[in-house]
């Protein structure tokens, strides 16, 4: 008996009375955030359930049900055109060829004045063209910028070419002077100025600077008057290189005094 009851638990030990709670400190907090979480959804179904429709939502939806409804004999309207003859899907005029449908209205929600949208089409355009035309000032400025810088560097290419013609003339004529026992040039620009130059010679030079500088012509002005020397005095064109034997063959055979004629 006494082995009976021993093997039987006992509901009144201390194994069942001092059972204690399980207290591990994770689960209590997540009771509390489950619990907090299906508070929050019910208080949102209550919400969504208790939301009150806002004056717009209400006007549009009887806006909605008045345009599915088609008019009625109550309608002043309706009921002037059933007594002109006009039944119900009937088109509009006398022979039938008008519209069947009412025109559709469009309802305007925006706070913004009549002709607003209008302005700020016209304002979009206006800016629009305004940009274009900024552009389009933009591209001639560079064109033109380009075209000036283009010509100035053809310019500048003409100025060396005149240049080097004008040494050239300046070589022959020393030259054919030389030959001549020419010792002095008709003019002091005729001939190129010596490379190599002792200090008296310098000090010479600088006293008859103005003689050699001739500012008072240009450089296009000297090479006409030198070429029309050398082709008057020694029969000779720097455009051909050649001296001829008298007048009537210069004349004859070379085609002009400018480069434009020998091109």
């Amino acid at each position: 008996m006494k082995l009976n009851m021993t093997e039987e638990e006992d509901y009144m030990s201390d194994s069942f009375i001092n059972v204690q709670e399980d207290v591990r400190p994770g689960l209590p907090m997540l009771r509390q955030i489950r619990e907090a979480r299906r508070k929050e959804e019910k208080q949102q179904e209550a919400n969504l359930k208790n939301r009150q429709k806002s004056l717009k939502e209400e006007e549009q939806e009887r806006r909605d049900i008045g345009l599915k409804n088609a008019l009625g004999s109550e309608n002043k309207g309706f009921a002037l055109l059933q007594k002109m003859g006009y039944k119900s899907g009937q088109a509009l005029g006398r022979s039938g060829d008008g519209i069947v449908e009412p025109i559709p209205l469009n309802v305007k929600t925006g706070k913004s004045g009549i002709g607003h949208e209008a302005s700020l089409k016209r304002k979009a355009e206006e800016k629009l063209e305004s940009y274009r035309r900024k552009i389009h000032m933009k591209n001639q400025a560079e064109e033109k910028a380009a075209e000036q810088f283009r010509m100035r560097l053809k310019n500048k290419q003409d100025e060396m070419k005149l240049e080097g013609d004008l040494r050239r003339s300046q070589r022959a004529c020393q030259q054919l002077d030389t030959q001549k026992n020419i010792q002095v040039p008709r003019e002091a620009w005729y001939w190129l100025r010596p490379e190599e130059e002792t200090e008296e010679e310098k000090e010479e030079k600088e006293q008859d600077e103005d003689e050699y500088e001739s500012d008072d012509l240009t450089v296009l002005e000297k090479l006409q008057i030198l070429t029309n020397y050398l082709r008057e005095e020694h029969l000779y064109c720097i455009w051909c290189g050649t001296a001829y034997e008298d007048k009537e063959d210069l004349s004859s055979n070379c085609p002009g005094p400018t480069s434009a004629d020998h091109d």
